[in-house]
């Protein structure tokens, strides 16, 4: 937590589920101001009712407005980009959309950062971006480049640029869980594939993981959490145990499982405890900063089917009524 403070911390999409937790989290340390960066007025008002502190400030914004987000990131010293158009139906339905908030967004909050000074800038990605299948996956995919290679067009400036990439985030919004808890009033839980996993992560992992994060980055890292896997059909079994499982068949643009490192990327990856780093593959980069690291073999992939670390359904289940 001493990452943040005596620091203005700008966080866009603020007012979602990881701003939330973010915020609640970032206010016991000695933050100096956090600024929350949505669109939405009404979740802005909510916001502001549920947290009183002095030390927030809330701004109405969008992404893809490059001049609000220069008025906003003056004085900022650290961004978290959080906005996103995330949910995969949507995107596929609405493709122009998704470019525009999730890849030219991505453009606009670097050359705001780069511009205004900001001393560092997190984005938050997704296992989707990871040999995309969809075009949620692909935006960010689009994205994730861009924070890695915005490091090459600082110049003297100071601002460093790193991404956080982790799968769904158990328990937050449009997630299984709050899903899987409201359908079984109704007697039958939807999997849409017997065979499917996902890795698990929660809000608060996903909030300290960046947090760490921010503390150890140098600029144009890719960092993956170890993290547990599980069954979907197991999670169904915990939450809804005397509820009929019904297959309904994999969605447009769902994987059967999901992936954060890939072979391709594993000739450049470094092993830590806890945590991957992807590094990038430019001249300006300094393999010292990943001293302490262990390399991958050529072949290696991190996925939710080949995982070392598995949840049983009991703990998903103890795991489940906690949130």
């Amino acid at each position: 937590m001493d990452v943040l403070k005596n620091k203005t911390v700008l966080i866009t999409g603020g007012t979602g589920s990881f701003g939330k937790k973010f915020v609640k989290q970032a206010l016991l340390s000695d933050v100096k101001k956090i600024i929350i960066f949505s669109r939405d007025e009404l979740k802005q008002y909510e916001m502001k009712q549920e947290f009183d502190d002095k030390r927030l400030r809330f701004f109405i914004g969008d992404v893809r407005d490059q001049v609000r987000l220069h008025r906003a990131f003056d004085g900022v010293d650290i961004v978290i980009h959080a906005a996103a158009m995330k949910h995969v139906d949507a995107c596929e339905y609405n493709p122009f959309e998704a470019v525009k908030t999730n890849i030219h967004g991505a453009q606009n909050i670097i050359e705001a950062a780069i511009d205004c000074g900001v001393e560092k800038v997190i984005a938050l990605s997704t296992d989707k971006a990871c040999s995309p299948v969809n075009l949620y996956g692909a935006t960010k995919l689009a994205s994730d480049k861009l924070f890695v290679a915005a490091n090459a067009y600082v110049g003297d400036k100071k601002t460093s640029f790193a991404v956080v990439r982790y799968g769904n985030v158990v328990g937050s919004r449009g997630s299984v869980v709050p899903f899987f808890k409201k359908m079984k009033e109704l007697g039958t839980l939807p999997v849409t594939d017997e065979r499917m996993t996902r890795f698990w992560i929660t809000l608060e992992q996903g909030v300290q993981f960046v947090l760490d994060n921010l503390a150890r980055m140098h600029g144009g890292e890719i960092f993956v959490p170890k993290i547990p896997s599980m069954k979907v059909v197991d999670l169904a079994k915990a939450i809804g145990p005397e509820c009929k499982i019904e297959i309904i068949g994999i969605r447009p643009g769902e994987k059967l499982h999901e992936a954060m490192i890939m072979e391709d990327d594993a000739r450049h990856t470094v092993e830590f405890d806890h945590y991957y780093i992807i590094q990038p593959e430019f001249p300006w980069w300094s393999k010292k900063y990943a001293e302490g690291g262990k390399s991958l073999s050529d072949d290696f992939a991190y996925t939710s089917d080949n995982n070392v670390d598995w949840l049983t359904v009991e703990e998903l289940r103890d795991l489940a009524e906690e949130m």
